[in-house]
Formats: C-alpha cells, sequence, structure tokens
C-alpha cells in the first residue's frame, strides 16, 4: 500500500532537492499556537523525543522534526475581508519534517489577505536520530515501515484540528460549515486520508491536497457518500512522479460522483509551495482561491 517509488531514488531525490528557498524567520511574530490534546497525544504516550528545529539543511529552508506534541498555529483573516472560512494547512516533510514557511506560514499569511482565517498544524512526525531529517532519510533504509504508523497519528491529529476549530468557531471568527484542510506532498497525504475518514464532527468542508503521494493515503473504506468538495493540484514534471498521484485521486473522487478539480502545470517539480521560480506555478496560490471563490467561501 506504501509504495511510492524505489526507497533509494525517494530518498536521494528529497535530500538533493530542496523543498523550498531560504525564507524570512515568521516564527516570532507572535501567533497564538493551540495544542491539540491536553495530555499527550494518542497513540504516542510514550515518545521521549524533544520538538527541534533546523535552518541549515540540504533543503534549505528552516524545518521543523521530531513533533511529538501537535499544535494550530492560528494566523486570523484580515478583519476587513474575513470570510468565516477557515483552512487547516499541513507542511509536508516525508513525515520526516515540515517545511513549515513555504508549506505553512507563507501560505497562512497569503490566504489572510484573502479573508481566510489559517491553522498551520504540526502533526506527528517519524523520530529523528540526529539534527537533521533532511540527510537522515539517506541513513534509514526502507521508509514504509517508518512511515505507515505516522500516517495514521498524522490523520488522526488532522482530524483533531478540524474537530478542535469547528467547536471553537465562534472563538475564531469562523463559521462551522466552512472549515478545510489542505497539505503539501507528505501533508497532502494526511489531507487526504483526513477526506477519506471522518465523523461528523470531523468531517471537513473541503480538502485541498496538493502534490499528495496517493498511494500513502489510508483509503480503505473509500470515497465517502458524503466527501467534500476537492482541490488538486501539482506540476507534471513532479521528480517524484507525484503528478499521476494527483490524477488517480481525481478519477476516483469523481467516479464516485464527488465534485473536484485538478490543476497539472507543466513545469514547478516538486515541493514548491510559495517560493518563486519564474514559472506559472508562483501563482498556484491565485487558482486556489479562484476556486474558494467559486464555492462561496470567500464571501462573508
Amino acid at each position: 500500500m506504501y509504495n511510492l517509488v524505489p526507497t533509494s531514488g525517494l530518498v536521494a531525490f528529497l535530500v538533493s532537492v530542496p523543498l523550498a528557498v531560504p525564507a524570512a524567520d515568521l516564527a516570532a511574530s507572535g501567533e497564538k499556537v493551540v495544542r491539540l490534546y491536553a495530555g499527550p497525544a494518542p497513540g504516542s504516550e510514550s515518545w521521549t523525543q524533544t520538538e527541534q528545529e533546523n535552518r541549515s539543511n540540504t533543503w534549505q529552508t528552516r524545518v521543523v522534526f521530531n513533533v511529538k506534541d501537535p499544535t494550530l498555529t492560528v494566523f486570523p483573516a484580515d478583519p476587513a475581508r474575513a470570510s468565516g472560512t477557515a483552512v487547516i494547512i499541513c507542511p509536508g516533510g516525508a513525515f520526516f519534517a515540515l517545511s513549515i514557511d513555504s508549506e505553512g506560514f507563507e501560505v497562512a499569511r497569503a490566504l489572510n489577505a484573502k479573508g481566510v482565517t489559517c491553522f498551520v498544524l504540526k502533526y506527528r512526525l517519524v523520530e529523528c536520530k540526529t539534527d537533521d531529517p533532511t540527510r537522515e532519510l539517506m541513513t534509514r533504509g526502507n521508509l514504509e515501515p517508518l512511515v505507515a504508523p505516522i500516517v495514521k497519528l498524522a490523520m488522526a491529529d488532522g482530524l483533531a484540528a478540524i474537530g478542535h476549530v469547528r467547536r471553537h468557531a465562534a472563538e475564531y471568527g469562523v463559521k462551522p460549515d466552512r472549515i478545510g484542510i489542505m497539505g503539501f506532498s507528505a501533508g497532502g497525504t494526511v489531507a487526504a486520508s483526513v477526506a477519506f475518514n471522518y465523523t461528523a464532527e470531523t468531517r471537513p468542508n473541503f480538502a485541498a491536497p496538493i502534490y499528495l503521494a496517493y498511494t500513502w493515503t489510508l483509503k480503505a473504506n473509500g470515497v465517502p457518500p458524503d466527501a467534500p468538495p476537492l482541490f488538486l493540484l501539482a506540476a507534471t514534471d513532479d521528480q517524484l512522479g507525484l503528478a499521476a498521484h494527483s490524477v488517480d485521486l481525481y478519477r476516483d473522487w469523481t467516479a464516485a460522483r464527488k465534485p473536484a478539480e485538478l490543476h497539472l502545470f507543466a513545469k514547478g517539480g516538486h515541493g514548491f509551495g510559495m517560493r518563486k521560480q519564474g514559472l506559472p506555478t508562483d501563482r498556484w496560490i491565485e487558482r486556489f482561491a479562484d476556486w474558494l471563490e467559486m464555492q462561496g467561501l470567500l464571501k462573508p
């Protein structure tokens, strides 16, 4: 179920190609951080690792790793444009790290300006034994046994995040029927897994997996009868071959007669997030905003 590409090829790519360019330090601007669980996160109570950051690595961006205490960093919408729509954002990083800026905080700030309140999710990750998860991927051998149990925990964190925002919708100034989830790469796997597995309390009103790894997605029960609308996006020249994964998810959703929109750029590679490359992918977030507007989600 978790065969993505040969492990050696996946690891070599993740280590050799940056997921994002260096970004400004966005962590010190005072956003509210909320713990998802009152005590230890269910399913990882015995974990002893300490959450860390690394700013000097082969991905050339700030990453967070060894997450054991999932949190949401809150980015309120611009009050002048607040629509009541909320998005939980799941950064990517192969379930070893989180590309917290280009696939997290920068996305949140861009959507804030469009009236969307955002919550950047730090979900649970594989425990790293060193201080550089981008290099450690090279030494861990077959990733599948390490990643498979973590996907379940990360999905649980995504579901808990939706439940938290829905219960506290009035406090956050959002509408309980306008709460979605989006994610990038491994975070896209989290978002897609959430869209396949939810209760009434944790159902996302929309989901946006961006260049996801679909073969890692938890989907044993098939497309739900009340599945939410999907927005899918990837680049055809994705070095991991993940463009086809977005196509497969699109086909499954539309075969079940559920609404979906798919964008495939000719160029952009994998892990572009909010970084600028002088390509149409630089404006992908505008296509997402167009889709939100079409859904009526940018109107108060």
